[in-house]
């Protein structure tokens, strides 16, 4: 299996999607009720499902960066504003954190070998 597709709850599309667009995903689909996108620099989708229903941020959305800091001063010059700035974090990544519209978690994160190969990896075979 691979992971293709996500989608989150939002209270309102052209303010999510233009949120989404300036991060830098790219727009597949479009109508009153859901957008669909590609995201940066890959091959997975995102979505956004228009709801009536409150609004509970639960998911955590996570975007790899290769240059972290770069790219959040990027954004902040761009007016985002980050609830945290690029930190080295004990699980071996470096992350910022933002949110979008609806408060749903965004961390831009750095990880290098460390998010697949860290060194209290589980073995094969163990």
């Amino acid at each position: 299996m691979r992971l293709n597709q996500v989608t989150i709850p939002v209270s309102d599309i052209p303010r999510s999607k233009d949120f989404y667009q300036r991060l830098g995903f790219r727009l597949l689909v479009d109508s009153p009720h859901y957008s669909r996108f590609l995201a940066p620099q890959g091959d997975t989708t995102f979505s956004l499902h228009l709801t009536t229903d409150p609004i509970v941020p639960g998911a955590v959305i996570y975007l790899e960066c290769d240059e972290l800091d770069a790219e959040v001063a990027a954004l902040q010059a761009e007016g985002f504003d980050f609830e945290t700035a690029p930190a080295d974090m004990g699980w071996l990544w470096r992350e910022a954190n933002l949110r979008d519209p609806d408060g749903h978690l965004i961390k831009l994160y750095h990880a290098g070998v460390n998010r697949i190969d860290p060194p209290w990896r589980v073995k094969p075979g163990a």
